[in-house]
């Protein structure tokens, strides 16, 4: 994978490839930004460029000095006292970037490793595989380079440990971050990291590489290239032919509609629905509940420039957006804040759910 594969991100390359023909690389880089913008495949283009892009083990991403670390689960046939570590996922791992390519999802990673209703996490025996492997001297005498997917989802012994890693770095070992929540990561790993901010992708740049790389019409790649919101990955799924959006958009109507009617058994059915998608679906739900409540109150505006809706969005929005208005926007985006945050810390998501269903009872009778 070289840059050329990469969507976009001209600035972010650039600043890569000067700090590295400067002399002046640091032992570690941290790539944050939202989902879909790239983070992942600048990341491995540039490790693929540290180690040689015309190697033939660097274009199958099996370069012995290469080293990925991400989010794993614990199967039931590992054994109790076994770490989960990412050489267990190595296959899967290996499979879904030379298939998919370097633009997925936590979600896609979950699936592929057999384990969409768990949490995953990177765990304290990873950094001690991280400790036994970049301790090795460098097969081709040149760079190491580890890659951590998702660096905030270390539990903290595994961040401690990394922590020491980085303070005293093997020679000639580049860690490469990518990350979507910097600041859940230790405030001493950030304060010894060079962050490069990767930010939304244009409108323009998304719409041209829908044209170019997947052969669409110039309408519908406009289309979508407004939909995605920056994001390459979300441009992805508005291709695909009843994308989970729909089933959001339904979801959506339906909670809308039963808590301006405060039909309470019926809310609790709802609740009861959600709770049984996996917590990374949920959480996924609820994102989709801040875009498209964003996008009623814009729709209240009368500017299309600023709404990026779907036109069975759009539909909903016309007679709903009233009701989502300066009074009650604020309160709404708090409350959905909390059920991520509660979602993602394990608490129980029927309850989390239903106390979501009440709240938003109670928000849109404000005016």
């Amino acid at each position: 994978m070289t840059f050329n594969d990469t969507i976009g991100q001209e600035a972010c390359k650039e600043r890569l490839l000067q700090m590295t023909r400067e002399g002046r690389l640091p032992h570690a880089i941290m790539l944050c930004g939202p989902q879909g913008v790239g983070k992942k495949a600048l990341a491995i283009a540039f490790a693929s460029y540290l180690l040689g892009e015309d190697n033939a083990m660097v274009k199958r991403l099996e370069h012995p000095d290469l080293h990925f670390t991400y989010p794993t689960i614990k199967l039931p046939s590992m054994g109790s006292d076994h770490k989960p570590v990412s050489d267990d996922f190595a296959h899967e791992w290996h499979e879904l970037l030379t298939t998919v390519g370097p633009y997925f999802t936590m979600d896609e990673w979950m699936t592929a490793m057999g384990g969409e209703n768990q949490q995953a996490v990177i765990t304290a025996g990873e950094s001690e595989e991280l400790v036994r492997k970049l301790s090795l001297k460098s097969s081709q005498g040149g760079y190491k380079v580890s890659i951590i997917w998702l660096p905030e989802r270390m539990n903290i012994e595994c961040a401690n440990k990394l922590l020491k890693l980085i303070e005293e770095p093997p020679l000639q070992t580049v860690f490469l971050m990518v990350s979507e929540e910097p600041d859940k990561l230790l405030e001493t790993i950030r304060s010894r990291v060079q962050r490069i901010d990767v930010k939304k992708l244009p409108a323009e740049t998304i719409r041209q590489a829908l044209v170019e790389r997947r052969g669409i019409s110039e309408e519908q790649a406009q289309r979508i290239s407004r939909l995605a919101n920056g994001s390459w990955l979300q441009a992805l799924q508005e291709l695909q032919v009843g994308t989970e959006n729909e089933q959001f958009l339904d979801l959506y109507i339906a909670l809308m509609r039963l808590a301006y009617q405060r039909k309470i058994r019926d809310l609790r059915k709802w609740s009861e629905t959600l709770a049984a998608f996996g917590r990374e679906k949920q959480k996924r739900f609820l994102q989709f509940f801040l875009r498209m409540t964003r996008e009623c109150f814009m729709y209240n505006f009368h500017k299309s420039d600023l709404v990026y809706m779907t036109e069975e969005e759009e539909k909903f929005a016309q007679n709903f957006a009233r009701f989502v208005n300066e009074a009650n926007i604020l309160p709404l985006y708090d409350l959905t804040n909390r059920a991520i945050r509660d979602i993602g810390q394990n608490a129980n998501a029927k309850i989390v759910f239903f106390d979501f269903t009440l709240q938003t009872i109670v928000l849109l009778l404000q005016k």
